[in-house]
């Protein structure tokens, strides 16, 4: 995946390296991003915006 940084809404100030894309039986599609820092969370792929 790696590469793409995203900047995330829903988690205000957090961005980070996407490091997995997911789509869930519902059509939901679910972003893991990994922080400089280490740190993962996920989050739905509707709050994520590109930004390099």
């Amino acid at each position: 995946m790696g590469g793409y940084n995203k900047k995330l809404g829903t988690h205000k100030g957090k961005s980070g390296t996407v490091r997995d894309i997911h789509t869930s039986k519902t059509g939901h599609v679910t972003v893991t991003v990994e922080q400089e820092n280490g740190v993962r969370f996920k989050t739905l792929g509707k709050n994520v915006v590109v930004t390099g």
